[in-house]
């Protein structure tokens, strides 16, 4: 059986994993071969906007092909946080590209971040440096981030994340349909 290699634009250990197992779980007689390889995102250290964080998904992808060509598919994962009304909402763009070119997209859910953990946002600070800094940790964004603090882990960040990587996977279960 052949081992498809997939490459994820990061070397954090939660986006390595949830490509893993949103690939096993979509193509389950499939082996995986899930790798981790930090790119630049040429966007803001902390995207505030939607646009901006897709965008950096997206040339994380185009930056790690540079890297790594013989891949079969190229996995980015970019957080990001954009104002709703007053409040500042916490989400993340998946965006899956294939050797033959196709991509596909998918964005998680939203949820609202604390007063204090915005406060230090608009000050100019990443959402994971603020989290560890208003709740006494340390690079959270490597664990459970934001949305497992919030909610006492019951959604970690690698299950948050599991959703939208399984998504951004339909376009290749069913490719006739794209």
């Amino acid at each position: 059986m052949n081992i498809i290699k997939v490459f994820v634009a990061s070397n954090n250990p939660v986006k390595v994993q949830t490509a893993n197992i949103g690939f096993r779980k979509m193509f389950p007689n499939k082996q995986f071969l899930v790798s981790g390889l930090a790119t630049a995102s040429n966007v803001s250290a902390q995207p505030m906007t939607d646009t901006e964080t897709l965008q950096g998904a997206l040339n994380r992808i185009n930056n790690l092909q540079v890297y790594t060509p013989k891949a079969d598919f190229w996995v980015g994962i970019e957080g990001g946080v954009q104002l709703v009304g007053a409040e500042l909402e916490s989400f993340a763009w998946v965006v899956i590209k294939s050797q033959s070119g196709h991509v596909g997209k998918s964005r998680t859910a939203s949820f609202q971040l604390p007063t204090e953990v915005t406060k230090l946002i608009f000050s100019g600070m990443e959402l994971g440096d603020a989290d560890d800094l208003v709740f006494g940790r340390s690079n959270s964004k490597q664990a459970n981030g934001s949305v497992g603090i919030l909610t006492n882990d019951v959604l970690t960040r690698a299950t948050y994340y599991e959703q939208a990587v399984i998504l951004a996977l339909i376009p290749f279960l069913s490719p006739y349909l794209y």
